[in-house]
C-alpha cells in the first residue's frame, strides 16, 4: 500500500475538499520529490505518510499574507518527533534564513524538505486545491506557497523546541518585510547614485568629486548582485535645545528589518557631525534574514557647504560570497585607494613589486578595504610584505569609529596555522582586548604566510580599546608565542642541552607522529630520543613515571623498541608484575631512511595497597602520615621505577620467568633476581614431591612480603662473600620462625617453613658470581644438603646440586664423596627429580659389585624452539636447545664445585661462593640418554673452567672410548661372555 493510499482510505481524508482529495497521490509524490528516500527514512521519526498528513493538515487554513508555523515535540502524539512546519507564501531567503535561524538557536538539523504548492484558496484562506509548482509552468495560476518541513535531531530540548516556536515567527515576518520592501530599496539605491553624480557634475558638494563619484559606482556595484540587501533608513541632523545637534532616523524612511517593531534592533549608528561620504561598519546582532552572519551598515552622508553633516542615507545588508572574493581592482572606491597605495610606495602596478604589493592586498578582507583609509591601508600592506619569506607572526589592529568591534588581522607561516593556533589566538584576542565574542575567516593559498581576519565584538557601543603600538606589539607578542609549533619548542630545549646534535633532534622531530606531539612535550621528547638512540638491535629502554594529578596507583609505562609488538606480548608481563593495563598508546617513529622505532605508552593501575606495602615497608604508621605530608618518599618511589623497570626488562629478554612471584618486586620491595631466589626454591619443592603447587606457594608468598624479604635477607646472611655472618642469619632465621608462628593457616604454615628449610640446607650457591664484566650469572645453583630436608623422598644423596633459569633446570644427585654417573636429557618438566632418583636407584643395584656409590643428573629444556613446520629444521633447532641446555648446566655444576691446583694440589675454592660444607673437588660425569655425543661439549665447558680432571671430566668423550661404538656396554659384556663359553665349546 502507498502512502497516498494510506491517506486516502482513511476517514481523515473524506473531510478534504474533492479537488485535493484527488490530488492526494500527486502532492505527496511533488513533496518528497527532491529528497532522497533513504535519507527521509533515516532521519524522519514515524512514517513519511504522518510527516505528509501533518503538513497538510497546517496548511488547510492560511490567511493572505500571514504564515503558519508549528513546532513539533516528540512526546505531543503527533508521531513525527521533534520537527518544525512551515506554510507561507513562496519567497527569496526563505529556507536560508529558516536554517539560519535554526542553527542560531542550537538546534540539529536532521533533514530539510521543502516542496513548492501552486495553490488555491479562498478568501478566509481554506485550501481548496493544489499542484505541484513546475519551472517551466503548469497551467495552473494560483498562489505560490513554500512548504518547509525541518527534522529535528530526536535529543533536541524542549529549550530549544520552546525558542523556535518563539523566534522563526519573526524571523518570517523579517523576510516578508525584507522581500516585500526590496524593490522600493533598490529604487533608492539608484535614486541616491544618480544624485551622487549629478551632484559631482554640479560641484556643489563639499566632498571631493572622485569620491563622489566612487560612491555612486559602489552603490550601482553593491545592487549588481554583490550585496544582500536587508534595511534602509534615512537620518537627519536636528537641533537639540542647549546641546549639538543630534542626528535621527526619519521613521517614515525605514524599510526591511529597519522598519519600527520589525525584526531585531540593530541600534542604527547615525551620530556625528563630521563624517566622511561615505561609511561602512558593522551591525551589532547577526541578521535575521539569509544568513546568520554580523550585517554592514553602509552609510552615505549629506553635507552642507562647511562640511557639517545635515543628513545621510542607510543601507544594511550581507555582501554575497562573490563581494568577499572579488578583485580589488574591480570594486569601486577600493580600486582607486590601492592603485593610490602602490602608487605611494613608488611601485608601477605591473612591476613585481607591484603585483606583490597588489597580491598582499588580495588577501585583505574586502569589509576591512571599504573601512581603511589610504595611510592605513599602505602602512598595512609594506609592513606584510615585508614579512616576506621571514616565518614572523604579524597582527594589525583597527577599532571601527563607533567603537563596536576590533578588526584585528593576523599573518602567520602557513605551516602554523591549525585549528589549535587559531583558537588560542581566538581566546587572546578576546581577552586582551576585552571582547565578548569574535568570528573569523581565513586565507590559506600557496602564500608562505595565511592571513586570518578576526571581529572582536565589544560589550557596547563607543567601547574604547588600546590599540596603540605598544599594546599592538605585546599582543602579537603573544600570538607568536601561541603560534610556534611543537618544533619549534622542540628546537628551543635541544639549543639549552648538550646532550643531543641538534641535527639528530631535527631528524627524530620530522619522524615522531603527530599523535605524540599532542600528547607529549618537547622536554619529554629530548629524554625519548635519548632512549631511542641507545636502542641497539634486540635492545630496549622502558620509563615508569607518575603524573602529578595522578590518582593514587596509577602510573604510566613507556617501552622504548626498534620493532613493532603485539599487546599480548607485554600484557602478561606487565600484570605478572601486579599491575592492571588500562589503556595504551603506540607511537610509531618513521624516519625517512626506511628506519622504525616504536614508543608504547601504558596507563597502569595498581592497588594502592601493594605500592603502600611497597613503599612504607619500613615505617611505622607515625612516619607514614609525615611522609605523605612533607613528601618524603622521592627516594623510594625512584627504587620503585628502577625495580619495576629492571624487572620488565629482564621479564622481555627471558631472564625472569613471566609467574605471579613478580609481584613481589611491587608487594615486598624485592630485585628481580631476589624474586628468582624464592622461584628457584618454590621449583626444587616442586621436584621434591612436595604436595602443594607453584601457585600455592606463589599465593603464600604474596600474602607474607614480609617474610619473603626474611628469606631473600636470610639467603643474603649466608652467602653474600660481601657481607655473610652467621650471627646475622640466626637472627634472621629466628625471625623467619616468629612470623611464621603468626600465620594462621596451616598450609601456609608448611609452605613457608619447608621454603626455610631448604634455604637453611643450602650449602652453596653461585648467586653472587659474576663474570669478567662484572654481570652476575643468568641462572642459579643451590648445593644443599639433602639429609637437613624433611620434605625429600628417600633413598637422599649425600650431594645434590638444583641448577635453575628460565631456560633450563636441571639436578645432580651424589650418593658418595667419589662417584659417578650419566646425564640425562629428560623430558618430564614437572618431576625430572623422580625420573633422576629411579635411575639412581637403579644404578645402585646393578652396580652394587663394582662401585658402592653411585650419581645420576638430568636436565629440561624449558622453552623449545616453536615449530616451523619442517620437521628436519625443527629437529635441528632442538638440538641447539639442548645443547646450549647442557652447557648452561654443567657451567651451573662447575661453579658451585671445588677446583684443583695441579702444582700444588691444593684445593681451590670457587670466586664469590661462601661455603657452609668441606672441600668437595670431585665431579664427573657421563653420557645418557640425549647427552650421548654431549661429553666433549661438557669437557669443553670444564675446560674453561680450568677444571683440574681436564678431558676426564666427562667420559665417553673423542679422546676416550665410544661404549656404543665399541660394545662397552652391559650386552655387549654378555656378548662377549657368549663368545668365551662358545670357545670352551659350552653351550648358552
Amino acid at each position: 500500500m502507498t502512502v497516498s493510499s494510506e491517506l486516502s482510505s482513511n476517514a481523515w481524508a473524506e473531510s478534504l475538499p474533492e479537488p485535493l482529495r484527488g490530488e492526494l497521490a500527486t502532492l505527496e509524490s511533488a513533496y518528497f520529490r527532491h529528497v532522497d528516500a533513504g535519507d527521509v527514512d533515516c532521519a524522519i521519526t514515524g512514517s513519511s505518510a504522518l510527516v505528509f498528513r501533518r503538513h497538510l493538515e497546517l496548511g488547510l487554513q492560511r490567511p493572505p499574507g500571514t504564515a503558519r508555523v508549528r513546532v513539533y515535540h516528540p512526546d505531543d502524539g503527533s508521531g513525527i518527533g521533534a520537527a518544525v512546519q512551515l506554510v507561507t507564501d513562496d519567497m527569496r531567503l526563505l529556507v536560508e534564513s529558516v536554517a539560519s535561524a535554526l542553527t542560531r538557536i542550537g538546534a540539529t538539523v536532521s533533514e530539510v524538505i521543502h516542496p513548492i504548492f501552486e495553490v488555491m484558496r479562498d478568501d478566509e484562506g481554506r485550501l481548496h486545491s493544489a499542484a505541484p509548482h513546475e519551472v517551466d509552468g503548469n497551467g495552473v495560476t494560483g498562489l505560490r506557497e513554500s512548504w518547509i518541513h525541518v527534522q529535528l535531531h530526536p535529543s533536541t530540548s524542549r529549550d530549544v523546541l520552546e525558542r523556535i516556536e518563539a523566534e522563526v515567527p519573526d524571523v518570517l515576518t523579517d523576510v516578508r518585510q525584507v522581500i516585500g520592501d526590496t524593490e522600493a530599496m533598490r529604487a533608492v539605491q539608484d535614486r541616491l547614485a544618480r544624485e551622487l553624480i549629478r551632484t559631482a557634475d554640479a560641484g556643489s558638494s563639499p566632498y571631493p568629486v572622485t569620491d563622489l563619484v566612487d560612491c555612486a559606482h559602489l552603490l550601482r556595484w553593491l545592487a549588481d548582485g554583490h550585496f544582500t540587501l536587508l534595511g534602509y533608513a534615512r537620518f537627519q541632523r536636528r537641533p537639540v535645545a542647549g546641546a549639538e545637534a543630534k542626528s535621527v532616523v526619519v521613521p517614515d524612511s525605514c524599510l526591511g528589518v529597519l522598519r519600527p517593531n520589525v525584526g531585531t534592533d540593530f541600534q542604527v549608528p547615525v551620530n556625528g557631525g563630521r563624517r566622511p561620504l561615505l561609511m561602512l561598519t558593522q551591525g551589532l546582532v547577526p541578521a535575521t534574514v539569509h544568513r546568520s552572519v554580523y550585517p554592514y551598515f553602509i552609510g552615505v552622508a549629506e553635507a552642507d557647504a562647511s562640511g557639517t553633516v545635515v543628513g545621510g542615507h542607510l543601507f544594511i545588508g550581507v555582501f554575497t560570497v562573490a563581494a568577499l572574493h572579488e578583485n580589488v581592482l574591480d570594486i569601486p572606491v577600493i580600486a582607486r585607494r590601492v592603485r593610490t597605495v602602490i602608487e605611494q610606495c613608488g611601485f608601477d602596478l605591473e612591476s613585481f613589486s607591484g603585483q606583490a604589493m597588489l597580491e598582499v592586498i588580495q588577501s585583505f578582507p574586502r569589509t576591512e578595504l571599504f573601512s581603511s583609509d589610504i595611510d592605513t591601508m599602505r602602512r598595512t600592506a609594506s609592513a606584510v610584505l615585508s614579512v616576506g619569506m621571514r616565518r614572523q607572526v604579524r597582527l594589525f589592529l583597527r577599532q571601527d569609529s563607533y567603537g563596536r568591534f576590533v578588526a584585528a588581522m593576523v599573518y602567520l607561516p602557513r605551516d602554523r596555522y591549525t585549528t589549535r593556533v587559531r583558537l588560542e589566538i581566538q581566546d587572546i584576542l578576546v581577552r586582551e582586548l576585552g571582547g565578548v565574542s569574535i568570528d573569523y575567516s581565513a586565507r590559506v593559498s600557496e602564500n608562505e604566510l595565511a592571513s586570518v581576519y578576526f571581529t572582536v565584538h565589544l560589550p557596547e557601543p563607543g567601547t574604547r580599546v588600546d590599540t596603540s603600538e605598544a599594546n599592538r606589539v605585546r599582543i602579537q607578542n603573544l600570538l607568536a608565542e601561541a603560534s610556534r609549533t611543537w618544533d619549534d619548542h622542540l628546537r628551543d630545549e635541544v639549543a639549552r642541552s648538550t646532550v643531543l646534535d641538534p641535527a639528530v633532534v631535527q631528524r627524530y622531530a620530522a619522524a615522531l607522529p603527530d599523535g605524540y606531539k599532542e600528547d607529549f612535550g618537547p622536554s619529554r621528547a629530548l629524554a625519548d630520543i635519548v632512549r631511542l638512540e641507545r636502542l641497539d638491535g634486540e635492545t630496549i629502554d622502558q620509563h615508569l613515571y607518575r603524573r602529578p594529578d595522578a590518582a593514587p596507583g596509577s602510573w604510566r609505562f613507556t617501552l622504548y623498541i626498534g620493532s613493532g609488538i603485539s599487546l599480548s606480548q607485554v600484557l602478561p608481563l606487565l600484570q605478572s608484575l601486579g599491575v592492571e593495563v588500562v589503556d595504551e598508546r603506540p607511537y610509531e617513529v618513521e624516519f625517512g631512511d626506511g628506519r622504525m622505532a616504536w614508543i608504547y605508552d601504558f596507563g597502569l593501575q595498581a592497588r594502592p595497597d601493594l605500592l603502600r606495602m611497597s613503599l612504607y615497608r619500613n615505617m611505622d604508621a607515625e612516619l607514614v602520615e609525615t611522609a605523605d605530608r612533607l613528601d618524603l618518599l622521592d627516594a623510594q618511589e625512584r627504587g620503585l621505577r628502577e625495580r619495576f623497570t629492571e624487572a620488565f626488562d629482564a621479564l622481555w629478554h627471558g631472564r625472569a620467568e613471566s609467574d605471579p612471584l613478580n609481584e613481589l618486586v611491587l608487594r615486598a620491595g624485592l630485585q628481580w633476581r631476589s624474586v628468582s631466589i624464592l622461584r628457584a626454591y618454590s621449583k626444587y619443592l616442586q621436584q621434591a614431591d612436595f604436595p602443594y603447587s607453584q601457585a600455592n606457594i606463589a599465593r603464600v608468598l604474596l600474602a607474607s612480603p614480609d617474610i619473603a624479604r626474611l628469606f631473600v635477607g636470610l639467603f643474603q646472611a649466608m652467602f653474600d662473600p660481601d657481607s655473610a655472618s652467621a650471627e646475622r642469619a640466626d637472627e634472621l632465621r629466628a625471625a623467619v620462625r616468629e612470623r611464621i608462628n603468626e600465620v594462621v593457616s596451616l598450609d601456609a604454615d608448611r609452605i613457608l617453613r619447608a621454603i626455610l628449610g631448604v634455604v637453611t640446607a643450602t650449602l652453596r650457591t653461585n648467586y653472587y658470581v659474576v663474570d669478567a664484566e662484572g654481570l652476575p650469572r643468568d641462572y642459579l645453583s643451590l648445593k644443599v644438603d639433602p639429609h637437613a630436608i624433611a620434605e625429600l623422598p628417600r633413598p637422599r644423596p649425600q650431594f645434590e646440586i638444583f641448577v635453575y633459569s628460565p631456560r633450563v633446570e636441571g639436578v645432580h644427585l651424589r650418593f658418595g664423596a667419589v662417584a659417578r654417573g650419566g646425564l640425562r636429557w629428560s623430558d618430564r618438566l614437572e618431576d625430572f627429580r623422580t625420573e633422576i632418583l629411579g635411575l639412581v636407584k637403579a644404578q645402585a643395584v646393578k652396580n652394587a659389585v663394582i662401585v658402592p656409590v653411585g650419581a645420576k643428573g638430568g636436565f629440561v629444556v624449558k622453552r623449545p624452539p616453536a615449530p616451523s613446520g619442517d620437521p628436519a629444521t625443527d629437529r635441528q633447532a632442538l638440538q641447539g636447545e639442548g645443547v646450549e641446555c647442557y652447557r648452561t648446566f654443567i657451567s651451573g655444576l662447575l661453579d658451585v664445585t671445588d677446583n684443583v691446583d695441579h702444582a700444588s694440589g691444593e684445593v681451590i675454592p670457587p670466586a664469590r661462593v661462601v661455603r657452609r660444607d668441606g672441600d668437595d673437588t670431585y665431579l664427573v660425569v657421563a653420557a645418557d640418554k640425549g647427552t650421548a655425543t654431549f661429553s666433549d661439549i661438557a669437557n669443553d665447558v670444564a675446560k674453561k673452567y680450568g677444571f683440574w680432571l681436564g678431558d676426564a671430566f666427562a667420559s665417553g668423550g673423542s679422546a676416550g672410548y665410544d661404549h656404543k661404538a665399541m660394545g662397552i656396554t652391559a650386552k655387549g659384556a654378555w656378548e662377549s661372555v657368549k663368545r668365551h663359553f662358545a670357545e670352551m665349546n659350552v653351550d648358552t
